[in-house]
């Protein structure tokens, strides 16, 4: 069968399982079973096993569920809670001071726990209901938070990045470093067009009579205090190639327990479970889903999809950046319906023989599809952080929370266009710490 046929087939039949609802590894990995028997013979699946086995056999895969881990220890813990009392206290002035404070919050909690997801759940337990009772338009409340919890995947420590990394045999450490400056300014465009539109809008951004005092300033720095430090230490060590990415997930995720047992008093059993409970669960999802795409990889590599793809689209000589273009609405479909890891280990290994030889930095590219997944988290019909705040604030119409989101999408396919008209964003700073190469 011609491999153009066979790649169509391939394609309908993986969205069509991945859309109804079914387990990301588990679709991935029975619809690999079942091409390779039906296009290669039952006796190609003794191979099978061992490429699942050997999808995992990588000692770089053990910072996952350190990372994990040192995520769930802090969002387990009121650290969150603090980190947003004290970013309210220092910012409550400031022309929509709590949206700022939530975005601030948002940002350094992604840098804590490296999870979308967790960062707009614990942020947003907070954020949502204090905005909503001073008075802040539930399109911006609700829009802003499920922004703000994006920056889980882009702020370093990033599973995405690493994920990416593994995906592609690129420096895990290059792709944190990639993601730190994009992190930063996509943050500032959240609150520069949050502080417009309230102005706009002639919002107040706090009541005249209501002030914090130094003192209360200052007090809320103790306790968050430790765990910036340990995520400062932990980039330290791997930037400065003290440790490998999983020897400081390692320390990071035990300096961050003993943190949360020695700061919150979490010594109950409950506690201890609930944090080893959240890290299996999260880990082990993420670890099928890297075997199901090195299986489903293998299936699409036997049958000669893969390269029959990379040849078609280098053979139509169009302008490099007429395929970026391309390759991004391609991502954006994807991120719309598939998780981001799937799409991450699914279609980076395809994709960066196409973009090396197109002439783009695949550290660069690393955080431009990165980008592309936030999108994917907040837009339907995955949109897994739409849900999320639906959740914290069901009384919300879903569609006014969708609504409160597309500034903010915006604001991230602008920071694309940015990242391709300043390349250098993104790679100035791994460069300049860590010598030219991938």
């Amino acid at each position: 069968m011609n491999p153009a046929i066979e790649g169509g087939i391939v394609l309908v039949v993986t969205l069509l399982v991945l859309l109804s609802g079914a387990p990301v590894a588990f679709g991935l990995g029975a619809i690999a079973l079942v091409f390779i028997a039906v296009f290669e013979g039952f006796g190609a699946l003794n191979v099978a096993a061992e490429t699942f086995y050997g999808g995992l056999n990588d000692f770089t895969l053990v910072s996952i569920p350190m990372f994990v881990m040192m995520g769930a220890a802090i969002g387990s813990s009121p650290a969150g809670r603090d980190l947003y009392e004290a970013l309210d206290r220092w910012l409550y002035r400031l022309p929509g001071g709590l949206v700022i404070s939530n975005l601030g919050a948002c940002a350094l909690f992604a840098a804590l726990t490296g999870s979308s997801p967790a960062t707009c759940a614990a942020i947003g337990r907070m954020g949502i209901p204090e905005m909503r009772r001073r008075g802040y338009p539930d399109d911006v409340a609700t829009g802003s938070i499920c922004a703000g919890g994006t920056l889980g995947i882009l702020i370093p420590p990033s599973i995405t990045f690493i994920l990416y990394g593994i995906a592609t045999e690129t420096s895990i450490g290059r792709l944190f470093l990639a993601g730190v400056f994009p992190g930063l300014m996509l943050t500032g465009l959240f609150m520069l067009w949050t502080i417009f539109l309230l102005w706009k809008r002639g919002f107040r951004a706090y009541a005249a009579d209501f002030r914090y005092t130094w003192k209360q300033k200052f007090e809320s720095i103790p306790k968050i205090a430790p765990f910036l430090a340990i995520v400062i230490g932990v980039m330290y060590v791997l930037y400065g190639g003290v440790a490998t990415p999983s020897e400081a997930a390692g320390v990071g995720a035990a300096l961050c327990v003993l943190l949360a047992i020695m700061i919150y008093r979490m010594w109950r059993p409950t506690d201890w479970w609930q944090i080893l409970r959240d890290t299996t669960r999260e880990s082990v999802m993420i670890l099928m889903i890297i075997a199901a795409a090195v299986l489903f990889g293998y299936m699409l590599t036997s049958l000669y999809l893969t390269q029959t793809l990379a040849q078609a689209i280098a053979e139509m000589e169009v302008n490099r950046w007429v395929l970026m273009f391309m390759i991004n609405i391609f991502l954006l479909v994807c991120g719309f319906f598939i998780p981001p890891a799937a799409v991450i280990l699914m279609t980076a290994p395809i994709l960066l023989p196409i973009i090396t030889a197109a002439g783009f930095d695949p550290i660069w590219f690393g955080v431009i599809i990165t980008i592309n997944m936030e999108i994917g988290l907040i837009h339907p019909p995955v949109g897994l952080n739409i849900y999320i705040v639906n959740s914290i604030a069901p009384d919300v119409p879903l569609t006014r929370i969708i609504w409160g989101t597309i500034p903010f999408v915006l604001c991230m396919m602008l920071e694309i266009v940015i990242l391709c008209i300043f390349p250098e964003i993104a790679t100035w700073l791994p460069t300049y710490l860590m010598g030219p190469g991938t």
